[in-house]
């Protein structure tokens, strides 16, 4: 590629530092412009990594005048949107699909049919391309759903999270009033993994197969008993789980928040032929779940670049696009070296 894909963040909180990440191991990449809602702090931190980017090119996302100058001033080629699930991407993805083509790892499962309709949508009305719920579930996970039950397709399929920190889950506890801040980690339960493992293809509910912890820091004045009903019944995300809160200082979340891993597995069991059973199992394993998101996002940043050169709009997944697409080297490449 002659000229590196130009890039712009949308959001400089744990996965935007992971997608800027990423861009320093991707030669074919470049940082151009970062939109965020506190330009003073991101230029502060932007400097102390000595990051290689005109502070000017650091905008406020509150405000779409900021916007419309960044995209005039530097022409990202891709907007990675890394802010939340739970309330800026539902608002932001389709208002920033009307500027850039974008990547977004939106991660409500339950909500991506309409949020992927209603980025169609405003992507095709301004003629770009959205790469939607990108990530590693959904995202590698979901395209590894879909080969394993092409392969088995009679198997049953389970999905198992963790133990790591879920970033979208941490966001949205962050959200509930009187949190101050607060991190999230998702526990597989091992009795329910070793099940699959053996082949019984047991019918397991959401309870059953994992189980949340939740560490929070409160507002002064917050009531601890409300911040725990407010977060152990929140729909889609920990109503359906045993889910403990503990109330921790700002220091001790401070220090979880020093290490954030994240991964899981996805199988599906099943039989072939004349009853042969048959268990394919994907794992993931990261030592870091904000660099892992950021390294997936960079990679369709890559994919959504291509494709749009093809000609493409609209909204897709990462299951719509071709693998060639992620990797650096052109597909005759890929081929001769990966095959």
């Amino acid at each position: 590629m002659e000229q590196p894909i130009r890039i712009a963040i949308v959001g400089w909180g744990n996965v935007g530092r992971g997608v800027y990440e990423a861009i320093q191991k991707n030669p074919d990449t470049r940082l151009v412009g970062i939109l965020t809602r506190d330009p003073a702090r991101t230029i502060t931190d932007v400097r102390a990594r000595r990051c290689n980017i005109n502070p000017s090119s650091i905008r406020d996302a509150a405000s779409w005048r900021e916007v419309e100058i960044l995209k005039m001033a530097v022409s990202p080629d891709v907007a990675i949107l890394c802010t939340g699930s739970a309330t800026d991407l539902p608002e932001q993805g389709p208002k920033f699909a009307q500027c850039f083509n974008t990547i977004d790892s939106f991660d409500t499962h339950a909500d991506i049919p309409n949020y992927l309709a209603q980025m169609d949508s405003a992507a095709k009305s301004y003629n770009h391309l959205a790469v939607c719920c990108a990530g590693w579930d959904p995202g590698t996970f979901s395209i590894e759903r879909i080969m394993a039950l092409s392969f088995i397709p009679e198997g049953k399929p389970y999905t198992f999270w963790g133990p790591g920190v879920s970033q979208g889950h941490s966001d949205a506890i962050r959200r509930v009033p009187g949190v101050k801040d607060g991190i999230q980690y998702t526990l597989p339960i091992n009795a329910a993994l070793e099940q699959v493992r053996a082949g019984t293809n047991p019918d397991l509910t959401t309870r059953q197969k994992h189980s949340r912890d939740c560490y929070v820091t409160l507002e002064p004045g917050a009531d601890p008993e409300k911040v725990r009903t407010a977060i152990v019944t929140m729909p889609k995300y920990f109503e359906d789980y045993d889910t403990r809160v503990t109330i921790e200082t700002p220091e001790q979340i401070t220090e979880r928040k020093r290490a954030m891993p994240h991964g899981g597995f996805v199988m599906v069991s099943g039989e072939t032929g004349k009853g042969n059973k048959a268990l394919i199992e994907y794992k993931n394993q990261w030592a870091s779940n904000p660099e892992a998101t950021g390294s997936i996002l960079v990679a369709c940043a890559r994919a959504n670049y291509r494709m749009r050169q093809d000609g493409r709009t609209g909204a897709i997944t990462m299951a719509d696009i071709p693998p060639v697409m992620y990797h650096p080297l052109e597909r005759a490449e890929v081929i001769k070296n990966l095959m």
